[in-house]
């Protein structure tokens, strides 16, 4: 996944509640730990350009068709990798195999009808694609919502520990819940507020947001669409819920699930609310209040679809250099390997989203940091390289290996997550996703130092970035991850030229056709970044420290409760 967005999470895997409550911004980046840590200073690694292009190049061309899981594309993929693993000098990583599968069903809708709203003297119709889109969950046939009476939930949620529950006194059964983006004071300019201020939460999420309209017994949830609180544009949404839906197979006492969750336009949502004698504005406002309840619409809404439903196994790639002195004790390195494979089409009829930048370039990363600790020995302990698969589909790979770890969470020191290099060129600093969460911002503050560059917190926490890559399975596990990307600060041009490629990016080329190999990039950006990740993961493989979430976060608990029960590790 980019910065940007993710596509559909399975219910089965979705944090608890109890993690929803903190933002994505913290205290100050430098002394997030009080107690001393051994550092080490680490020599600069030999890293490989042509290894970074080469991969990116080969993961990115046409012929592995998006990278798809479940497609000939992952076939050509994961043998790919475990060729470029084994060159690179790992050994395989699951008790003798270079995999670990992943149980997943593929969910293909078609045929949609129209989004259809009764009532208030009026009827509306709405176009799929267009105006709406939507999925099910549900292994099931064909999907029908007939008559659905719909009612305004706000920002859909059910907070207890904030005295928020925005479900209050309606029995959703059978209902469907219209819902508003991100959560009550994302516009706040400061950090201030119930819900973090201007900082996501995961009650932002829409994750979480169909999980709670599935707990309250809603039938249907629908989210108003909304460029700014979303961070990013319908384009986005259109592409990545429409095709095959990937999800985790769910087993016994899953988690109740809606019969259909889905999007409409921002427009669309306002027309709907009109046609129930309401302003999308007015309430929107309201829904911001401590205290607001929910709003019955007095219209139905129907909508129908057939599926298209078959489960398959894809599959994470894992190798690992052992540790020369603490082989059991272990430093994760990941990056997904998937992404969307075919997609809306270009202008042109381009059809396949390429996913260079997004994750072709974290992919290759592995491969070259790799190749780099093999070239530089054995560290004390044991480094590990965790391609996954499914990130784009809600981080089902990530997910399934933090809940059926090869190798312990509790004996796990820590992790580097890569997700999407975007080629802008050298610049002063890197930005940090949850700055101040845990201990390991004093590794990256070490590594930042031997060269001079600075971490700059993420400049838009409003939109939840620390809830959509694969790091976020393994920190709500309790083990510590750093999610870092490359600075805006750029040396050619400043903050002004590294905020117009972070726009030009989301705006051009994310999640579309356009994410595709150029043979003009500039790589020395990423190479600077590459090399940082190196300094970072290699003094965490040759310290003695077991670095923790700073007092008071919200995986802080978890991770001390792991601790106290492993009888090795941490």
């Amino acid at each position: 996944m980019t910065p940007f967005a993710s596509r559909r999470i399975a219910f089965a895997l979705l944090a608890p509640l109890a993690l929803a409550a903190c933002a994505t911004s913290g205290p100050p980046l430098a002394g997030a730990a009080t107690a001393a840590l051994d550092i080490p200073e680490v020599a600069d690694g030999t890293l490989s350009e042509e290894t970074m292009v080469e991969v990116t190049r080969r993961l990115s061309s046409d012929a592995f068709e998006g990278r798809m899981p479940g497609t000939e594309g992952e076939e050509k993929t994961v043998d790919y990798l475990i060729e470029r693993f084994r060159a690179a000098g790992l050994e395989p990583g699951n008790r003798g195999s270079w995999v670990q599968e992943v149980p997943l069903v593929e969910i293909t809708g078609r045929d949609f009808a129209p989004l259809t709203i009764a009532g208030g003297g009026t009827g509306l119709s709405f176009e799929y694609g267009t105006d709406w889109v939507g999925v099910t969950y549900r292994e099931e046939g064909e999907t029908r919502l007939e008559g659905s009476e719909l009612v305004f939930v706000g920002y859909g949620i059910n907070a207890p520990e904030k005295g928020w529950n925005d479900y209050a006194g309606v029995d959703m059964t059978g209902k469907t819940a219209v819902i508003l983006i991100n959560d009550p004071d994302f516009d706040n300019a400061t950090l201030e507020g119930p819900f973090g201020g201007k900082a996501m939460t995961y009650y932002g999420r829409w994750t979480y947001k169909y999980e709670e309209a599935a707990r309250q017994g809603a039938a249907g949830a629908i989210i108003i669409h909304d460029t700014a609180p979303a961070a990013y544009g319908w384009n986005v949404v259109e592409s990545s819920w429409s095709g095959p839906q990937a999800y985790a197979q769910r087993g016994e006492n899953a988690p109740p699930l809606t019969k259909v969750n889905g999007w409409v336009q921002n427009a669309v949502g306002a027309r709907i609310l009109e046609a129930a004698g309401h302003s999308l504005s007015e309430m929107s406002q309201k829904a911001k209040q401590r205290g607001f309840r929910p709003v019955p619409l007095g219209l139905t809404a129907s909508t129908g679809f057939a599926n298209d439903i078959r489960t398959f196994a894809s599959r994470n790639v894992i190798g690992v250099l052992p540790g020369s002195e603490r082989p059991d004790e272990y430093v994760m390195h990941t990056a997904h390997w998937d992404h969307l494979g075919r997609c809306t089409p270009a202008p042109d009829g381009d059809d396949i989203c390429n996913g260079a930048v997004d994750n072709a370039t974290g992919t290759a990363a592995l491969v070259a940091l790799a190749e780099a600790h093999r070239k530089a020995g054995p560290a004390e302990r044991s480094l590990v390289f965790l391609a996954v698969t499914a990130e784009e589909s809600g981080l089902l790979g990530a997910d399934y290996y933090a809940a059926n770890p090869v190798f312990p969470l509790s004996q796990t020191v820590g992790g580097i997550n890569m997700d999407a290099f975007l080629m802008a060129g050298p610049s002063r600093d890197v930005v940090v996703v949850g700055p101040g969460k845990s201990q390991l911002d004093r590794f990256l503050d070490a590594g930042l130092g031997e060269n001079g560059r600075v971490a700059t917190p993420n400049p838009n926490p409003e939109a939840g970035y620390y809830y959509r890559s694969d790091h976020f399975a393994f920190a709500k596990r309790g083990v510590p991850m750093l999610y870092v990307k490359g600075g805006e600060d750029l040396i050619d041009g400043g903050k002004a030229a590294g905020a117009a490629a972070q726009l030009d990016y989301r705006q051009n080329r994310y999640h579309g056709p356009q994410d595709e190999f150029d043979e003009s990039w500039d790589w020395s950006g990423v190479m600077q970044d590459l090399q940082l990740f190196y300094r970072i993961g290699r003094a965490m493989a040759t310290s003695t420290s077991w670095p923790n979430w700073t007092e008071g976060d919200e995986f802080r608990g978890i991770r001390d409760e792991q601790c106290a029960a492993a009888g090795t590790g941490c």
